[in-house]
């Protein structure tokens, strides 16, 4: 007897989501708690476990289709896999969700990463995944092809190769239309979401910038000296993100309205800190809140983040972990950004944005040196946070960061 599968309880005032891919496909074994299918939120992606072991069923539903919660998606039917099963799939759901033909490899992939693969022409039989159960993220391509994984490469390995061996299209369009060719993707549920999200934030905040640079050599000494006693300890690299964390609790403290939020004709002020930290993952950047930072140690504050970014890699990332926050830190330097204006989470009213750490020649003690500098951005809501209040909030961080010290006396 079929089991149904249906889309679980998404989570508070959630109603629906968008099938953003199948793990599995009709026919296939499937163990029990094996993900089975992929849903996105208007926040996160969630798996859809197979209730028991047996052999994946029809596909109802397609890719970028609607479903509500509690809707049946496939069944799991008794046996153990193979063809026999693969032949007696529902024909319509199969051609509905046939995959792209994906270059030399019989390895699973998402949408966004057969794209890649097929972009750049590599083999992903070569590239080690990293997202759960092995999978392949478009950061395990995007680095494969950085170092040297070329398309290129799969040519020579095969001798002989048109373009059709390496692009859906075919070689004959490709050299009629000079490789000017387009591709048309629905956007994603989350992106849909955030990008309402950003431009309402555009419309309804006086947004402001305010920028400051800070000199990180004190941090990268403290890091050095004590980077593999902290490890030894606590099980966990001590990271730059601690230190602006316990630094930005400190000046969200003496500067109370940067952690606030405007609540109709109210301002809201907190006693605490969550912050809301942006995390990669496969499906672009999420964003986890860190409950209660202001009472966390420098291991508290890496481990919860080492584990966001675990989570989000994997794909395990909740609505609850995403809920709140009162307060964000976005660290673009990680991608190689020198300066940006980061835009407010609402209802927050403040975000303070890291940059890349590069040697510049400044001017200490009227002497030139060069220093590991920073620069920080704050962008906030001047509807509730003055222009005083932003630069002594930077300032504040900018002493903290540059004597770590002040951490330790709440200074």
């Amino acid at each position: 007897m079929a089991t149904e599968v249906k889309v679980p309880v998404l989570g508070e005032s959630i109603t629906e989501a968008t099938l953003g891919e199948w793990l599995k496909q009709p026919g296939d074994a499937v163990a029990m708690d094996e993900p089975i299918a992929s849903l996105e939120t208007d926040k996160v992606a969630l798996e859809v476990p197979a209730p028991e072991a047996g052999v994946m069923g029809a596909q109802i539903v397609s890719v970028g289709d609607t479903v509500e919660v509690g809707a049946v998606i496939t069944t799991i039917e008794a046996g153990s896999g193979g063809s026999a099963a693969k032949a007696t799939a529902a024909p319509a759901a199969a051609k509905a969700d046939a995959p792209v033909e994906e270059p030399a490899s019989s390895v699973t992939l998402s949408p966004a990463v057969r794209r890649l693969v097929l972009e750049h022409g590599v083999d992903p039989s070569k590239i080690s995944g990293t997202g759960k159960d092995g999978r392949l993220t478009k950061d395990d391509v995007v680095k494969y092809v950085k170092s040297g994984g070329t398309k290129e490469d799969v040519l020579a390995e095969k001798g002989s190769a048109s373009a059709a061996d390496v692009h859906p299209l075919s070689a004959a369009s490709a050299v009629a239309t000079g490789n000017r060719n387009e591709e048309r993707v629905r956007m994603t549920r989350l992106r849909q979401t955030v990008a309402k999200r950003l431009k309402s934030a555009q419309d309804t905040a006086a947004l402001l910038t305010t920028f400051n640079d800070v000199d990180m050599t004190a941090v990268i000494e403290t890091r050095k000296k004590y980077k593999d006693l902290f490890a030894k300890k606590h099980g966990v690299k001590l990271g730059f993100m601690g230190f602006f964390a316990k630094a930005a609790c400190l000046a969200l403290k003496d500067v109370p309205a940067v952690n606030a939020q405007i609540d109709g004709d109210e301002i809201v002020y907190h006693d605490y800190v969550d912050i809301s930290v942006a995390v990669s993952a496969p499906n672009g950047l999420v964003v986890p809140v860190i409950r209660n930072a202001e009472q966390m140690s420098f291991a508290d504050v890496e481990n919860t983040i080492g584990d966001f970014g675990k989570r989000a890699k994997e794909g395990t990332m909740t609505m609850a972990d995403m809920k709140g926050g009162t307060f964000t830190i976005s660290n673009g330097g990680v991608f190689g950004s020198l300066m940006s204006t980061p835009i407010i989470n609402p209802p927050q009213s403040a975000v303070l944005g890291l940059h890349r750490i590069e040697d510049r020649a400044v001017v200490v003690n009227g002497e030139v040196v060069v220093r590991p500098m920073m620069y920080l951005a704050l962008s906030y809501d001047h509807r509730l946070i003055d222009g005083r209040e932003a630069v002594l909030f930077l300032v504040r961080i900018k002493e903290a960061i540059e004597d770590p010290t002040r951490l330790l006396i709440d200074l």
